[in-house]
């Protein structure tokens, strides 16, 4: 089985969504790969997922960003690089074209993205910065010819639903909800396992090359007014609901302090701006997840919200 399928390098896959990717790629019988600091090696509160990754018969390479050599030696022995690297690393990803490059050997590499789709949206600062650095990114990968997927995610289901997006809470709201806007741009909230299983299944695929795999399933993509009401229905309560128009929603942007201008930033694009889903996904570049792999059973807001009645 693992004959045929690629080997795998992923980079910042202790990280947040990275660990997703390990497992998604692991348990699809690729050849894995995870490219690990020493410092991360040793970091007691990761043990427990060093050690997962090790059960599932993952490659551990140590290695670093800022070592040439030890990235270059890394992604030699590998077909495909995914990257997962944090929001303060993602202009260090240069570092990683470079070895591309250097190595020659790579047919695939994915940055790191999982969220909105940088090239079509209306954010605004501190964001922009953030998404403006993975447009760079973008650019400098084309400009290099390395053959790319960018995969464009949207939220992550176990960030932004536990909380039904109320910044500072930390379960769903049982009395008053804050609805950014009118409610009702569509926004995609998709579970963090479903993106690993569907990015793995798109490195291998000739109809993701160089184009930009959106994961988009019907089950998953509500207006915030369609979530409050699928909230309340679980719940059997209506909840006091207050809209916050777009002015304000920028005066608060602005406002508030690090990391939560950035959150707002994204909500505002998302949740006001609607740009998750207001353009069309055109043939010429991209094409969506639950249409190229329709057996994947992915969780629905629906299900994923059970676990919070």
């Amino acid at each position: 089985m693992a004959g045929n399928k690629s080997k795998i390098l992923i980079i910042g896959g202790t990280g947040y969504i990275g660990k997703f990717m390990v497992e998604a790629s692991a348990k699809a019988g690729n050849p894995t790969y995870a490219l690990v600091r020493d410092s991360s090696l040793k970091d007691a509160a990761k043990s427990e997922m060093i050690n997962n990754f090790k059960s599932l018969g993952v490659n551990l390479v140590t290695g670093d960003l800022n070592d040439h050599k030890s990235l270059v030696k890394a992604i030699k022995e590998v077909d495909v690089v995914i990257s997962t690297v944090g929001g303060g690393q993602l202009a260090d990803q240069d570092k990683i074209i470079s070895a591309i490059k250097e190595a020659g050997n790579v047919k695939r590499f994915l940055p790191s993205e999982f969220g909105n789709d940088v090239d079509r949206g209306h954010i605004v600062e501190p964001a922009k910065s953030i998404f403006n650095v993975k447009v760079q990114i973008r650019r400098a990968v084309e400009a290099a010819g390395i053959p790319y997927t960018y995969v464009s995610s949207n939220f992550f289901a176990g960030y932004f639903l536990p909380s039904l997006s109320q910044p500072g809470a930390t379960t769903p709201p049982r009395d008053k909800v804050v609805i950014l806007g009118d409610g009702n741009a569509k926004s995609i909230f998709n579970k963090e396992e479903d993106i690993g299983t569907y990015t793995i299944k798109a490195v291998d695929d000739p109809r993701t090359l160089n184009k930009t795999l959106y994961i988009r399933p019907s089950g998953n993509t509500y207006s915030f007014n369609d979530l409050v009401a699928l909230w309340e229905k679980k719940i059997g309560k209506t909840l006091e609901k207050t809209h916050v128009p777009e002015e304000q929603v920028l005066k608060n942007i602005q406002e508030a302090p690090i990391p939560m201008n950035i959150i707002l930033a994204i909500s505002h694009s998302a949740f006001v701006k609607g740009d998750h889903t207001n353009f069309d996904i055109e043939p010429s570049f991209g094409v969506e997840a639950t249409q190229l792999y329709p057996e994947v059973k992915y969780t629905s807001v629906d299900e994923f919200l059970n676990q919070f009645v």
